[in-house]
């Protein structure tokens, strides 16, 4: 290789990778999509029942989120960290009293993820003997996360929040949308660790884009089983 290409090559390794955070840390947009209920009515955020579990597909068919309403308005943006290092912004709540957010529900740790059958992650309401109330906790390895505060690592092996899922309520209606991403996203990995899993339970639909409208249901309608603990 000639000196200047070489040069020329290591020029752009570092360009590269910090191109590639930037793009991590900064909102990414996918298509703007209203959450209905399971008969296809646009959901509002008034019949939504406080630090209860939803679950609905984002921005893929088969990447679960979960959405909640907490108890009280979070209306501070948050400032995060990725593993890498990479600071990000998240938005806070939204709605009539700031207190809507939602996440992707891919554990950050080994990727645990409500599934049909089961599900390791969930907010739960109250302590229990391994961690406080008011989170949502990965029983597969114990992560815990702080949903007012963008799902900021509290405690566990998890090396960063989970990618936030940035939402949109319309005020004229009381509808909640679903309008991008934020954080790390895990996808690429998901996919890949889940590849078979998937491919039987979607075929080739598992990574189509999510358009129009989004299913949301209570995560106990979702799947068989929630694991407390």
């Amino acid at each position: 290789m000639k000196r200047r290409q070489f040069i020329s090559g290591c020029a752009l390794t570092p360009l590269a990778s910090w191109s590639a955070a930037w793009a991590q840390a900064t909102p990414r947009t996918y298509t703007r999509t209203r959450l209905v209920d399971v008969n296809g009515r646009p959901l509002r955020s008034s019949v939504l029942v406080p630090e209860t579990n939803y679950v609905f597909q984002y921005p893929f068919a088969a990447t679960p989120c979960l959405l909640l309403k907490l108890r009280q308005p979070v209306a501070t943006p948050a400032s995060l960290r990725r593993e890498d290092g990479t600071d990000y912004s998240w938005q806070g709540g939204v709605g009539p009293d700031r207190n809507l957010v939602a996440f992707s529900a891919i554990c950050a740790h080994k990727l645990a993820y409500p599934t049909r059958e089961v599900s390791f992650i969930r907010y739960q309401r109250d302590a229990s003997a391994t961690s406080g109330g008011h989170v949502i906790h990965c029983c597969a390895d114990h992560s815990v996360y702080d949903p007012a505060q963008g799902a900021r690592v509290v405690s566990g092996p998890a090396p960063q929040p989970l990618a936030a899922i940035m939402l949109e309520h319309d005020a004229s209606d009381d509808g909640i949308y679903a309008v991008g991403t934020v954080g790390f996203e895990q996808f690429d990995r998901f996919f890949d660790k889940y590849r078979v899993k998937l491919s039987i339970e979607y075929g080739e639909r598992a990574r189509n884009a999510v358009s129009g409208t989004a299913i949301v249901r209570e995560l106990t309608s979702y799947c068989r089983t929630t694991i407390q603990c």
